[in-house]
């Protein structure tokens, strides 16, 4: 029994009709993870085979006597290795943690679906630490983009195997981090789509840290309302419902003008991009290019490490003493750096930051949504990356563009932007601070009519 298209409604409305059940769903899921023709090996680090099928077994037995705990129950979703599971060790994707303890508790983001009836298939592969967001990871492989397999692309990071999973059909969901793009540039580069909420939306409670002032935990998944359904669940909502559908006609988005969004663009991203800007015009959108020079004050204030350097360092450092030399040469230079960030200099960054935000979002808020290019690349060779040149080089650009709306605290959202068998490109929207459920409803707007 199996269920196309691959979202969460369809699933839903198979499982209530009868049409599929709990278990073929995770069994569907468990095969394509354990083809060794796929890269099941390479997106999850941990499969917990046995635990979803109980659950799923659960599950049936629920819904048959008209138990089940929502509408969702009973589909296949798979959690980043930096999520507490009770009784599981949280390694976030490094060796130098082999040892850490099982968790005590469940991070209450990971709970929540669990008890909306979420079946957790295992945990997905991830730049070490969620320090990168090119998806690449020394120790357990480094998943390929679904895009031209041959070669090997970079998944994007750092929610790398979160995103191989969903495109490749490992469960209908992911759930990862997003830091300064990792829900999103894995999206764009996987042809899915990556939400990053509000960071104050979703708990951070049992989610190994990587800045404590810009993480925020996000879906990843094939549509916008499998992202809506997943956020609002994670979020506490009493219901998860679809965004209502709606049209473009009469919403205002802003396009930031002169901006670094579209410094170094591929000539694919740039004319996608504006492909998309003509398609939304059509339907009666209005796009408005506009001045945006917070964007450009957020380089500078970030000039002495910025947050996810100071944030991490803080943490790692007593890890890094004591098993520094396990860790991926490149995420130990990049969290070593935050020790050259002296107090006074993290209280100008928070001021620099506060004094943005508030700029940038009086600016913005006449406007649905402010777009632009997801990353200025398409999916790169993951061999490119070997040197570590282009490895700084590679990763600066994917993370640019997703990393200004963590600053800025917004919420975010990549859509595919692309012709099917084309290299795959994204589209980002990023609305108002603490605006999730409106951006969810444009988003579903912009989502059909790119889709016409």
């Amino acid at each position: 029994m199996t269920v196309e298209p691959r979202t969460l409604a369809a699933a839903a409305d198979a499982l209530a009709c009868g049409r599929t059940t709990a278990v073929a769903l995770a069994e569907a899921a468990l095969a394509r993870i354990a083809d060794p023709a796929g890269e099941g090996n390479r997106a999850f680090v941990a499969v917990q085979a046995e635990a979803a099928l109980t659950s799923a077994r659960a599950l049936d037995s629920l819904r048959a006597v008209g138990r089940a705990p929502s509408p969702w129950a009973g589909i296949p979703i798979s959690i980043k290795d930096l999520f507490d599971q009770q009784g599981v060790p949280t390694r976030a994707g490094s060796i130098a943690l082999a040892d850490a303890p099982p968790a005590l508790a469940t991070a209450p983001a990971v709970a929540r679906l669990e008890r909306a009836g979420f079946v957790v298939l295992g945990r997905t592969n991830m730049v070490e630490f969620a320090f990168s967001g090119l998806g690449v990871n020394p120790h357990h492989g480094t998943p390929r983009s679904p895009y031209d397999r041959a070669t090997g692309r970079l998944p994007g990071g750092s929610s790398s195997g979160a995103a191989v999973a969903v495109a490749d059909g490992m469960g209908f969901g992911a759930l990862g981090s997003d830091t300064g793009g990792s829900c999103r540039v894995p999206a764009a580069l996987c042809g899915i789509v990556g939400y990053k909420p509000t960071a104050k939306r979703v708990p951070l409670a049992g989610v190994l840290p990587l800045s404590q002032s810009l993480d925020s935990i996000g879906p990843l998944a094939n549509t916008v309302g499998c992202c809506a359904v997943l956020h609002h669940i994670m979020a506490g909502a009493e219901t998860a419902e679809l965004p209502a559908a709606s049209s473009v006609a009469g919403l205002r988005f802003a396009v930031p003008e002169n901006s670094f969004l579209f410094e170094g663009l591929e000539p694919a991203v740039a004319q996608n991009f504006e492909l998309a800007l003509a398609r939304l015009e059509a339907a009666g959108a209005r796009i408005e290019r506009i001045a945006m020079p917070e964007l450009a004050e957020i380089g500078p204030a970030n000039a002495k490490g910025g947050f996810a350097a100071a944030e991490s360092y803080a943490w790692h450092r007593t890890l890094m003493q004591r098993s520094g030399d396990r860790y991926d040469p490149r995420i130990l230079a990049r969290i070593q750096r935050g020790a050259g960030m002296d107090a006074a200099d993290y209280q100008d960054l928070m001021a620099a930051r506060a004094r943005i935000i508030v700029a940038a979002a009086i600016r913005t808020q006449p406007y649905d949504a402010v777009l632009g290019p997801t990353s200025a690349l398409t999916p790169p060779a993951i061999k490119a990356v070997d040197d570590e040149a282009e490895y700084n080089r590679i990763n600066l650009l994917l993370l640019r563009n997703t990393a200004a709306f963590n600053f800025l605290d917004r919420c975010s959202i990549s859509l595919p932007n692309h012709r099917a068998g084309e290299a795959p490109t994204g589209l980002m929207l990023s609305g108002a601070h603490d605006g999730d459920t409106a951006l969810f409803r444009v988003s579903a707007a912009v989502e059909a009519a790119l889709a016409r």
